[in-house]
């Protein structure tokens, strides 16, 4: 059973940062494009950043210049560095991993708190 497990959520002050994590079960990980979503209550899930197999990025307009998306395919692994925070950015944070033949797998969610 694959397996995604997000950590580094919290609470945190506006103007603060957080890193994200998600470790995979994935067997051959490398070749699965990564990314985080995030959703807030009341709205819809909505995509924050993604990373290809070929460490290709992309960011919503709303998280470009704050937000950072990498992976460590040796360790399975996949980060979201979050600095400057804003209240807006309340949200619980998921994990989805795509393989190239639309197999998606999604993590539980971790919780992140922007506020004083």
């Amino acid at each position: 059973q694959v397996q995604l497990v997000e950590s580094g959520g919290g609470l945190v002050q506006p103007g603060g940062s957080l890193r994200l994590s998600c470790t995979s079960s994935l067997s051959r990980f490398s070749i699965y494009t990564m990314a985080w979503y995030r959703q807030a209550p009341g709205k819809q899930r909505e995509l924050v950043a993604r990373i290809t197999s070929g460490t290709s990025t992309n960011y919503a307009d709303s998280v470009k210049g704050r937000f950072t998306i990498s992976r460590d395919n040796a360790k399975n692994t996949m980060y979201l560095q979050m600095n400057s925070l804003k209240p807006e950015d309340t949200a619980v944070y998921y994990c989805n991993a795509a393989h190239p033949f639309d197999i998606t797998y999604w993590g539980q969610g971790t919780q992140v708190t922007v506020s004083s």
